[in-house]
């Protein structure tokens, strides 16, 4: 029996806050895992001062194809950042879901915010 390769896919994350120009630090994400209508919650971590996270959110062997989901905090981030939100926030917690074939590839999951907008995109 020959050995199976070693994953070398991975998945990563930043945020970035368009209203101030800047990095969103402090943000916290959850990412979970979905099958069917179950979530999995995998790890929560928290962006650092550049809004990215200090290391993958899934490498190797534990990026498996399927369906996940990022939960970013991002009511809590604006608050804390000085922003008056109404009550409640018009974005609060923001649902990303996507899915991942390709083990072997990079899935970069980008997220713009401001209190009253956002965008993501599959990023290099």
């Amino acid at each position: 029996m020959s050995a199976q390769p070693l994953s070398t896919g991975r998945l990563t994350t930043h945020v970035l806050d368009t209203a101030r120009g800047c990095p969103a630090a402090g943000l916290v994400i959850e990412l979970a895992r979905m099958e069917g209508l179950d979530r999995h919650v995998i790890k929560t971590v928290k962006t650092n001062s550049d809004g990215r996270v200090d290391g993958p959110l899934l490498s190797g062997g534990d990026l498996e194809p399927g369906h996940y989901e990022l939960l970013f905090h991002a009511g809590d981030y604006l608050r804390g950042a000085g922003e008056r939100l109404p009550d409640p926030a018009f974005l609060d917690i923001i649902p990303i879901r996507f899915g991942i074939a390709d083990t072997s590839a990079h899935y970069h999951v980008p997220l713009l915010i401001s209190a009253y907008g956002y965008s993501t995109y599959r990023g290099s």
